[in-house]
């Protein structure tokens, strides 16, 4: 196994490793992560090619972090480590003291920050899978995808079976049937089509203003408010863009903050004096657990979709 490269980076604050880069797992047999002893292994697609990357904190949280990356992509990747522990993220003018759950949970993970991958259109192809069905259906369609076009994640990946996503031209190339195996209806697996069709052109939007970057993604056809805030928050690191839309987002933060599930028009007003903030306010009660209790039946997830292969 060849050295990877390696680059430290001495952060401005304590990170909560897992905290901050647990929102990059699609589930958890998700092939493009893994969490070990080791640290945090992804298996992504950059501009430049895959790669391999290890992140690792003494203890797990740390002002040093170790990042060691192979593959084609590899100096690209270790470029954007520190926006992916959220050391460009500013919580100046962030007031948790307007609830005291929220301050709760601020006080518990005071290095937490909102991280930024950079990698716009690996999050939207896996945000796009996940609309409008369970989660379990959604990271299982996912897996299978990425199993079976994408490639064996460089270096050490390959031996932990980590997977790097396909590249947008791979995706296109995708069967419908494929699709199909994997539980993804055509009207998502169009939208995907279209989204890799344009990937250049939606890459572009990292560093772009938010309203600009919005404006451009959902110009596409299938992507809405929710589709493009699951990128926001992980791509592009936006602390503002809640997943409005989503069947469980709203329920379950309106009842941590006011004991009542409630829609997404009440989580709005809920959320206004935190404007400027108001995914934090969400990732925060995400990491605390807070979620409604589920009593009623789970939704299942379809029985009639062919299923060729693994």
């Amino acid at each position: 196994m060849a050295d990877g490269t390696v680059r430290v980076v001495r952060a401005g604050r304590p990170v909560p490793l897992g905290a901050v880069l647990s929102i990059f797992r699609r589930g958890g047999g998700d092939p493009t992560s893994r969490r070990d002893d080791a640290g945090w292994w992804f298996g992504w697609r950059t501009p430049d090619g895959p790669v391999t990357l290890r992140l690792s904190a003494p203890g797990g949280v740390a002002e040093e972090v170790r990042a060691e990356a192979w593959g084609s992509g590899a100096a690209w990747m270790l470029e954007q480590v520190p926006a992916l522990l959220g050391e460009h993220d500013d919580p100046a003018g962030f007031e948790p003291s307007l609830h005291p759950l929220v301050a709760d949970e601020w006080r518990r993970r005071p290095g937490w920050r909102v991280p930024r991958s950079g990698l716009v259109v690996q999050n939207l192809v896996a945000s796009v899978i996940e609309q409008k069905v369970t989660g379990k259906e959604a990271f299982a369609g996912y897996r299978r995808l990425v199993r079976r076009f994408g490639e064996p994640a460089p270096g050490p990946g390959e031996a932990l079976r980590l997977a790097v996503p396909p590249t947008p031209a791979g995706w296109a190339a995708v069967p419908s049937w494929e699709w199909l195996a994997a539980g993804v209806d055509p009207g998502r697996s169009r939208t995907v089509t279209a989204v890799v069709r344009h990937a250049g052109r939606l890459e572009e939007v990292v560093g772009m203003p938010a309203d600009a970057a919005r404006t451009r993604l959902t110009a596409l056809p299938g992507i809405g408010r929710w589709t493009w805030a699951e990128v926001a928050q992980r791509a592009l690191g936006l602390p503002d863009e809640v997943s409005f839309g989503d069947y469980h987002v709203a329920k379950d933060m309106t009842w941590a903050l006011t004991g009542t599930p409630q829609d997404d028009d009440a989580l709005a007003a809920l959320l206004e004096p935190w404007r400027g903030h108001r995914y934090r306010v969400q990732r925060l009660l995400e990491l605390g657990g807070h979620h409604r209790p589920r009593r009623g039946p789970r939704m299942s997830t379809p029985t009639h979709l062919p299923t060729r292969g693994r």
